[in-house]
């Protein structure tokens, strides 16, 4: 593993039961870069990124995060590693601010230092003047701002997002989708996500890797920037990704 290989799998096999997840599959992710799982039910995406998170163990083959097996070495990863999921998670009885600076605090850091850096980060995220709303006050997109905002005040060196911006409506998402690939790019993060949502993986991706059943890697496209800036461009590489898949969910 290089020194500029933060996420390597190798020969990783996992099943559930008689379900073949994962078969055989090799995947490297280097600093810096953001790469987008995609791939129709069941092609194995969640097993791919619960394997990167730790939360299940390989049957077979290394799973290797930031240098560690994130799930043997867990805690080692603990600060290193956030995570976005397709519902915000947010505490009802925490204002935004509170949500914010939640993971800070579980990572030991002084109260006026994680709400400080709270602030900053719903700044960063465009939720100027919400930081004192509680979750039922803000609309779906803004609360999952301050999910994003949460994950990346604790300054991960990588966020992963679950669906992160299926749940809602199309203009929230674009939206959305810009200002995170900005902030990730600006501050120099490594991203893995998950979706079924061409268009995602298209605006936001260095690399898309299509995955079929058994998360075996049917196609590998690397995004230029002029190429999602082109819509010739990026609605060829929507056909070619769309006919790989069979046809898209949505």
């Amino acid at each position: 593993m290089s020194a500029s290989t933060l996420i390597e799998l190798k020969r990783v096999h996992k099943r559930f039961n008689d379900f073949v997840a994962v078969e055989d599959l090799d995947l490297a992710v280097s600093v810096g870069e953001t790469v987008a799982l995609v791939g129709r039910t069941g092609a194995g995406k969640s097993t791919v990124m619960n394997l990167i998170m730790g939360t299940i163990r390989a049957d077979r083959g290394t799973v290797t995060v930031a240098g560690a097996d994130p799930y043997a070495s867990f805690a080692s990863l603990k600060g290193k590693l956030a995570v976005s999921f397709q519902t915000d998670r947010l505490l009802p009885w925490r204002t935004a601010v509170e949500n914010a600076e939640l993971g800070l605090l579980l990572l030991g850091r002084k109260a006026t230092d994680a709400r400080r850096v709270a602030l900053e980060w719903l700044d960063r995220v465009k939720l100027q003047g919400a930081a004192a709303k509680y979750p039922h006050e803000l609309s779906g997109g803004m609360r999952q701002r301050v999910s994003l905002a949460r994950a990346l005040a604790v300054d991960p060196a990588l966020v992963l997002l679950d669906e992160s911006f299926s749940q809602l409506d199309h203009v929230t998402s674009a939206t959305l989708r810009r200002d995170f690939s900005q902030i990730v790019r600006q501050y120099g993060k490594t991203c893995v996500f998950v979706t079924h949502r061409i268009d995602d993986a298209i605006e936001m991706a260095d690399r898309i890797l299509v995955l079929a059943p058994g998360a075996r890697l049917a196609l590998e496209v690397k995004v230029a920037p002029a190429q999602r800036e082109d819509a010739d461009e990026a609605a060829r590489l929507h056909a070619l990704i769309a006919q790989t898949m069979g046809g898209e969910e949505q």
